[in-house]
Order: C-alpha cells, then structure tokens, then sequence
C-alpha cells in the first residue's frame, strides 16, 4: 500500500502564492512520475502539471509561468509553487504518483492523495 499526505492548501487573495507538498510514503521501489491535478465543483478533473524520474515537466497552458512543479527523490516527496493565483485557480487540488512497488515488478500502479483545497478570493 502506499500513502499521499498533501498540504500546502488554503485561502489566499487573488495575486497571491501558495506551495503544496505531497510526501509519498509505503511500499514503493521507485517512483516514475508525480504529479498535480485539480478538480473544481461541477468540471472534471484535470492535469495540473507532471514531474517524470528523468526531470521533464509537464504544465497545463492555464498554468504555464505561473505553477512550478518540482521534486525531491529522496524524500519521495513533489511539490506545486503556485503564484499569481487567480479565482478560477480555485479547486481540490489532488497529489498523483505512478510506482513501482518492487524490484520484481514491471508494472505502475497509480496512487491518489485525499486532496487539498485551494480558494482563491477576487
């Protein structure tokens, strides 16, 4: 089993900045990619921004010079530094790695933290 713990959420004024953490923690032998995603009432969710083992990064366009999506392999651990935050950034904000549990294992498995919100006032 593996485990997502976020924080980093809150309520911050439009122009404002927050950072979540997402700390990945279990039986986990490596972790190939991280990522953000977000949901907001009444829209699907969707891919916020994406961190791979060699480093490339991936940034929804409504984000893009705004969000940096950074990890710490060491600590298993991804982050999102959100600045100049806007109303429509407002949303549950999810933690998602993919992982492979062991050495003998080829496969990648998906995990999902509980979510974090984030509300960003005009």
């Amino acid at each position: 089993q593996v485990q997502l713990v976020e924080s980093g959420g809150g309520l911050v004024q439009a122009g404002g900045s927050l950072r979540l953490s997402c700390v990945a923690s279990g039986r986990i032998f490596s972790i190939n990619a991280m990522g953000w995603y977000r949901q907001a009432p009444g829209k699907q969710r969707e891919l916020v921004a994406a961190v791979i083992s060699g480093g490339s990064t991936n940034y929804a366009d409504s984000v893009k010079g705004r969000f940096t999506i950074s990890r710490d392999n060491a600590k298993n651990t991804v982050y999102l530094q959100m600045n100049s935050l806007k109303p429509e950034d407002t949303a549950v904000y999810y933690c998602n790695v993919q992982y492979t549990p062991s050495v003998w294992s080829s496969s990648n498995f998906p995990a999902w933290g509980q979510g974090t919100q984030v509300t960003v006032s005009a």
